[in-house]
């Protein structure tokens, strides 16, 4: 009776690997604004919803298993976790970065905003963005999927199974890979804007040397981007939304 409860008990913890790896990573879970209390608060509740589904599958390999299995046991499934929640994560670092660009393209790159989802300063676009996205993720129930994405993982890597480096850093490299291409793609109006603008600004800075133009222009520049912001930033958005729902849909 004792053994069989320890091992239950061992299960949990396994599951619980996982799982909390996965939420101190995957975006809008591991954002600092959310108290650790309040993390490992859904990460207990969610390894005690999946841990009875699970119990059959890891009990065998918890019972009566060496100290030195479990503890690879152990790192196997919390390197998983972590490969789950990077995987999304880097999508949300990518369209971080792209704002980044974005800010700078359109004059905002000195104006400092307040951190939504890190410490790090950064311009007063990118926190917009990034709190937009993050609102969306939960409005449109991508959080779910994330959950439903931890209970599948289960039937790709089997608790146990070796997960090698190489595997890993494939899907990581995959990930980022797509992330980057897809930021660059629905940012990529902000990047022909500044190339044009920053032509016809030296174009014309050429032609009027003894009149300061950069000076003159920042605030037509910056009018500029902030239509260029509006009339884009409902199709950025989804197009954004589309290409994370696809990948937690994989």
């Amino acid at each position: 009776m004792i053994s069989g409860l320890a091992d239950s008990v061992l299960a949990t913890f396994i599951v619980f690997c996982r799982i909390g790896a996965c939420m101190m990573l995957v975006p809008g879970y591991s954002s600092v604004n959310i108290p650790p209390q309040i993390r490992l608060f859904i990460a207990l509740v969610t390894t005690f919803a999946l841990t009875p589904i699970l119990l059959a599958m890891l009990k065998p390999l918890v019972d009566t298993a060496p100290p030195l299995t479990l503890a690879l046991l152990i790192g196997t499934e919390i390197l998983v976790g972590s490969v789950i929640g990077l995987g999304g994560r880097v999508f949300f670092l990518a369209l971080q970065t792209m704002a980044t660009v974005m800010a700078s393209a359109i004059g905002l790159s000195n104006i400092p905003g307040t951190p939504v989802g890190d410490t790090d300063s950064a311009p007063a676009l990118v926190p917009l963005i990034m709190v937009a996205v993050t609102t969306l993720f939960f409005m449109t129930d991508q959080h779910w999927q994330v959950l439903r994405g931890l209970m599948n993982s289960y039937e790709v890597w089997h608790p146990g199974e070796k997960l090698s480096g190489e595997m890993a850093l494939n899907q990581l490299s995959s990930r980022l890979a797509e992330a980057f291409v897809l930021t660059l793609r629905i940012t990529s109006p902000f990047i022909v804007y500044s190339v044009i603008v920053n032509f016809a600004v030296g174009l014309i800075n050429k032609l009027t040397p003894a009149i300061p133009v950069y000076f003159i222009s920042v605030p037509f520049v910056l009018f500029g981007g902030f239509m260029l912001l509006y009339l884009t930033s409902d199709e950025l958005l989804t197009q954004f939304m589309i290409g994370l729902s696809s990948w937690l849909a994989e």
